[in-house]
């Protein structure tokens, strides 16, 4: 069953979203993980695509957007079906894509912003009620 990790920033900043996603995708590279990030848009997912090639100067993720020739390892979608990733799914969308059940691990970036506690808040009973193991881990 999918495990789901809650990442709660201490900020409102909504770009701070993006920051806590890059980390946790190298991370997740780093253990030989494939990553599909599911980003709420396309603006958003060519955002985090920019930031993904200067996130940390000292390595090198292996990225694209969904579709594109090096979105093997780690893909950035805006709600597209994630074709052969199953492994994580870092969920930037304030609503939980069908398709999450898919994956061993659902990781969920929360700020401080109230449109995102609110809807986040809504997932996490989602997920609760359902039985899906939770972890939340403050940053």
């Amino acid at each position: 069953m999918t495990l789901v990790g809650f990442y709660v920033v201490q900020t409102s900043d909504p770009s701070q979203r993006l920051r806590v996603a890059a980390r946790l995708a190298d991370k997740a590279f780093q253990r030989g993980h494939r990553i599909f990030i599911n980003a709420t848009d396309e603006a958003q997912a060519t955002e985090l695509n920019e930031l993904l090639w200067s996130f940390r100067p000292a390595s090198f993720l292996p990225h694209g957007l969904h579709g594109q020739e090096d979105s093997e390892t780690i893909a950035i979608g805006w709600g597209q079906e994630p074709n052969n990733h199953n492994d994580l799914l870092i969920n930037l969308q304030l609503e939980i894509p069908s398709f999450f059940s898919r994956f061993a691990r659902v990781a969920e970036v929360v700020t401080q912003e109230p449109d995102s506690l609110a809807a986040l808040r809504k997932s996490w009973t989602f997920y609760k009620e359902r039985g899906y193991q939770l972890e939340k881990h403050d940053l």
